[in-house]
């Protein structure tokens, strides 16, 4: 009789594991995000923008975009919900916007699910995604209305038809990484104030490792460029891109 309830509670112990196991298969992938994010200007009106994206069935495009690239697309969501985006804006993680590394804040965006055919359209408020496999990170709602929301990950294309009207010529910084050890990072952020005295550098621990971000003293987009040219690729798990800030 001993034996008997022993191995029914072997067999329910078992059981449990396997439910267990199978439920971690069905996890949601959330965005990579390596803080913190770059210091951002406000609008050219001095204010934050709150104005939320136009619906994907209002809002008609008209001629060729004004940019365009395709890349890996990720969201983020409850992490950040209700905080401070980089225009300034309270994020809504159900909301149709996204983050993107180079255009101009207000940006208004056609984002295309390259698997499944499905789009949305969505505003720029936010900057990231801060890793260099990934071209945009999309809010959980703009994510779920092009089935990426289970994924976590999927390829896009990305098009811009509306920039803000009066577009300046941006604030640059320059972000690299992640570097394996913190050594490494150090290394370069010594080197990188030796080169570009004046320059606001920083090293900070991220998910993945250590990154570095330079901020050059005008940042200009010509200055940021040479930046990134100098650093390079130090190795192969680290690569120099730009960040608008603006």
């Amino acid at each position: 009789m001993k034996r008997r309830t022993t191995r029914s509670a072997h067999v329910a112990l078992l059981a449990s594991l396997a439910l267990l196991i199978t439920g971690c298969h069905h996890q949601t992938q959330s965005a990579y995000r390596s803080p913190p994010p770059p210091t951002v200007a406000k609008n050219s009106h001095g204010r934050p923008s709150t104005e939320p994206a136009n619906s994907n069935d209002t809002y008609e495009f008209h001629g060729k975009p004004v940019f365009a690239e395709e890349g890996i697309a990720s969201w983020y969501g409850v992490n950040y919900n209700h905080r401070n985006a980089a225009d300034g804006s309270i994020y809504d993680e159900n909301g149709l916007t996204a983050a993107h590394r180079t255009l101009p804040m207000g940006s208004v965006v056609r984002v295309t699910n390259l698997t499944t055919g499905k789009q949305v359209v969505v505003r720029i408020t936010d900057r990231g995604p801060f890793s260099p496999t990934r071209v945009i990170d999309l809010s959980k709602g703009a994510a779920k209305a092009i089935d990426l929301y289970r994924a976590g990950i999927g390829k896009v294309r990305i098009e811009a038809y509306s920039l803000p009207a009066s577009d300046p010529a941006g604030r640059w910084c320059v972000q690299t990484g992640a570097f394996k050890t913190e050594a490494e990072a150090i290394d370069l952020k010594s080197a990188l104030k030796e080169r570009y005295r004046g320059s606001k550098v920083i090293e900070f621990p991220g998910p993945t490792g250590y990154w570095v971000r330079i901020d050059p003293p005008l940042r200009d987009r010509k200055t940021a460029d040479q930046i990134a040219a100098w650093i390079g690729a130090p190795d192969k798990q680290t690569q120099a891109y730009l960040v608008r800030t603006d």
